[in-house]
């Protein structure tokens, strides 16, 4: 087909849950069952087109294929999975008879039903965006699915906007996915490649009948070690798209590879050029977490499109437009010695940041400048386009604009603390160090008389209306200070109260007074930001609001203690303080990218330092520390993963090493690839760790045994995140699997996560079958234990 000319500018995406969240407000009435699946569809398609009359109104063209068609209900692995009709055995049920899948039947892969769990959930790539595993087996059906995406194009069509459908490619979805249960040890998903590849051929020759232009297909995998190794001459990286470009009745192609350097990071710039070779018309490079491409590479686009990734699509400081169009003039030079065009783009989609700084009315005076969220670095794609095409001086007044921002940020009091600088320089090993964990042991189980396999939870208890309700009040002044923390103390003894009721041996306060994990506290430290509107999606209708860590941390005063001494106050059992660790606020926040992370993580760990000491002086002798997010920022390649691995375990060590023998320190891990750093694990010397396990019936345990791990372990055995309540013969299980390869004297009875987002009834039902669950499993082992 005649080469296809690839817009000046683009994005890779655009975040999908809305400004003010429309979608999750939509899903939510709809999976509770107040609105039907006609009125879900309209006000989705209201959203997707006021999120194109934006990018359009933003200088984004409606005809030429710059407007992204990466809209997705849930989550755009689970649309690939729906492209492919490939549903796991269990849902067979849920095809229609052509074998395609709804976005009903599609939701039941997400939140399951009552009988049966839905996919696993975990971490897409090194993001906190969430995506559902696609299972593939031998047997597994495939077959294309083109409906859903071939509709959404035709519809914003009529509407004048030509979008550009975007798919997960076949081969990040397959390296994503992993085998269905009951699959022959040592299956793999990726062997069933050709089939996969045949049908995103029927998919692509669907979208070019119905007209579209273009289509792109993400291959962020390539990023990986394993991508990578199939991203070199001969490897399959060559052969899947030689044979999708081969075809003659179908779209152009943009292939996206973000959230790195694909290929070889020796030789930035070859895989491009090798999928540009195979015939695809544009291929894609993050210029902001991986290499620039280099000349020696550069010579292999034979006029295909080279799409600049150079503004950040995951952080959100302003771009330095001056050194960003530096960049990609060099880069102009090079590819059109090679006889390619470039164009300017983000590094990902932006569905990793919030939609608007306009939508921020009370943030600090001196932060809105220093800000680009995504509609602001739509504007910036734009610029830096306009500048490469027409020089300098077109664009002098956003150059000079930027620059300023930049200055005032490096200048600003507040970005640089002299006393914060000074303790972190006086800080000694002895300052990373507890005593051993025998030691600990010992005086931990004198202090607590904890029965065995003691049940526990994670932290948060359901946020409920009236909660919620409470906090909005107290924000807006119609309810005062007293009022309000009569409320919460109310709420925190309901909670306490329950807990005993239900027979759970260690308690929690249940977090009334925390909107969340990570902004409470950023609340609360200095060097922070928090935004009103800066919702981002993590997964599902689930949406997050990252704070900004602009400045120096530092914690002018104990604000956990009170809530949890109030609470420990009404009960005789333990009761666990509850902190959120210095990498887990890192990930999930905005941070700043003018120093190491190392840096920013040891000065969030001073802050809570000083939070335990106050928390230990009150009486409280338990205390957790989530770090769920460690394996979240593990750098993709293992060559770059020691040093995160050692400067995230000595910041948690640093908060934690001022703990007493007596004082028994928790962490929580969840979604995470557990076996991959469980030497850090251990590491991170907590007495006790919780994590996520129910979904993956209880999979971590091969891990933990091979490892020979020794402390204290509570894997989960209620999946919190589906509103599913797990019998207690479903909990007894679980316990069972646990029990059958990890020492009783340190297994711990938990669910997998916070119950934050959960409803009371399936809480205390949940909570029920667990601890009668437990308790049965203790009275089986009996005097063993």
């Amino acid at each position: 087909m005649t080469k296809a000319t690839f817009p000046a500018a683009s994005i890779l995406g655009y975040p999908r849950i809305g400004p003010n969240r429309e979608l999750k407000k939509a899903l939510e009435a709809h999976w509770a069952a107040r609105t039907d699946e006609a009125t879900l569809h309209a006000a989705a398609r209201e959203l997707q087109n006021a999120n194109l009359a934006r990018l359009t109104g933003l200088g984004l063209a409606a005809d030429d294929a710059s407007l992204p068609g990466d809209f997705a209900y849930y989550d755009q692995v689970l649309d690939a999975t729906v492209a492919l009709s490939a549903l796991p055995a269990r849902f067979a049920d849920l095809a229609d008879a052509n074998g395609a899948i709804d976005t009903a039947a599609s939701f039941v892969l997400a939140r399951g039903d009552e009988s049966r769990a839905p996919l696993e959930m975990t971490k897409w790539f090194d993001t906190n965006y969430h995506y559902l595993v696609p299972e593939i087996g031998e047997a597994t059906p495939v077959k294309a699915n083109a409906a859903a995406l071939v509709e959404s194009f035709a519809a914003h069509a009529a509407q004048g906007n030509t979008i550009r459908p975007t798919l997960v490619g076949p081969i990040s979805y397959l390296l994503l996915a992993k085998p269905e249960d009951g699959a022959p040890a040592g299956s793999d998903p990726l062997s069933r490649i050709d089939e996969v590849v045949a049908a995103y051929g029927e998919i692509l020759a669907a979208l070019a009948a119905a007209g579209a232009p273009w289509v792109q297909l993400d291959e962020p995998a390539l990023v990986t070690d394993r991508g990578a190794a199939l991203a070199v001459p001969g490897a399959l990286a060559e052969t899947v798209y030689t044979q999708l470009a081969a075809a003659t009745a179908r779209p152009a192609l943009l292939v996206g590879l973000g959230y790195g350097t694909a290929g070889d990071p020796a030789r930035p710039g070859a895989t491009q050029g090798l999928l540009a070779r195979t015939g695809v018309e544009a291929v894609h490079a993050d210029l902001v977490r991986g290499a620039v491409p280099t000349a020696e590479f550069l010579g292999d686009l034979a006029g295909s499109t080279l799409v600049a990734g150079i503004v950040d699509s995951r952080n959100i400081w302003r771009n330095d437009l001056a050194a960003s169009l530096g960049t990609l003039a060099s880069l102009r030079t090079e590819v059109e010695k090679a006889g390619g065009t470039l164009a300017v783009g983000t590094a990902t989609s932006l569905q990793h940041v919030p939609h608007d700084v306009a939508q921020e009315a009370n943030l600090p005076a001196h932060l809105p400048e220093w800000l680009a969220f995504a509609n602001q670095k739509v504007a910036e794609v734009l610029t830096l386009a306009k500048g490469l095409a027409e020089g300098e001086s077109a664009i002098a007044a956003e150059l000079s604009a930027a620059e300023s921002a930049r200055a005032h940020r490096a200048g600003f009091a507040g970005t640089t603390v002299a006393a914060v600088r000074e303790r972190l320089a006086n800080l000694t090993t002895a300052d990373f160090s507890r005593s051993d964990a025998a030691t600990r042991k010992a005086a931990q189980e004198t202090a607590l008389a904890l029965p065995p396999l003691p049940t526990t939870t994670i932290g948060s208890f359901p946020q409920t209306t009236q909660v919620r309700t409470a906090r909005a009040a107290h924000k807006a002044g119609t309810l005062d200070d007293a009022a309000y923390e009569g409320f919460l103390k109310e709420e925190i003894q309901r909670v306490v109260e329950l807990q005993e009721r239900l027979g759970l041996d260690v308690l929690v306060h249940g977090e009334a007074e925390r909107n969340d994990m990570v902004q409470y506290f950023a609340e609360n430290f200095d060097g922070f930001s928090e935004t009103e509107n800066g919702w981002v999606q993590s997964y599902g209708s689930r949406a997050t609001r990252p704070s900004i860590l602009w400045g120096d941390v530092s914690r002018p005063a104990a604000f956990t203690v009170p809530w949890i001494s109030h609470a420990a106050s009404l009960t005789n059992k333990p009761l666990k303080g509850m902190l959120t660790g210095p990498v887990t606020i890192l990930a999930w926040s905005f941070i700043r990218d003018d120093q190491p992370l190392a840096t920013s993580a040891n000065q969030v760990a001073l802050a809570l330092r000083d939070e335990i000491a106050d928390l230990q002086a009150s009486g409280i002798g338990i205390i957790q520390v989530d770090e769920p997010a460690l394996r979240e920022l593990l750098p993709l390649r293992a060559t770059d993963q020691a040093k995160y691995l050692g400067w995230s375990v000595d910041s948690f060590r640093l908060a934690t090493s001022g703990a007493a023998d007596a004082t028994q320190i928790h962490t929580h891990l969840c979604y995470s690839e557990f076996g991959e750093i469980i030497e850090a694990i251990d590491a991170l010397d907590a007495d006790v760790t919780s994590i996520e396990a129910a979904r993956s019936r209880m999979e971590v345990t091969a891990d933990l045994t091979e490892f020979g791990y020794s402390r204290g372990i509570g894997p989960g055995v209620y999946d919190i995140h589906s509103p599913r309540v797990p019998s207690t013969a479903e909990v007894a299980e679980l316990i069972d699997i646990a029990l059958a390869s990890l020492d009783p004297k340190s297994l711990w009875i938990n669910p997998d996560c916070g119950l934050k987002t959960r409803g009371y009834a399936e809480t205390e039902a949940s909570l029920a079958n667990l601890v009668e669950a437990a308790v049965a499993a203790r009275a089986t082992l009996g005097a063993s234990v």
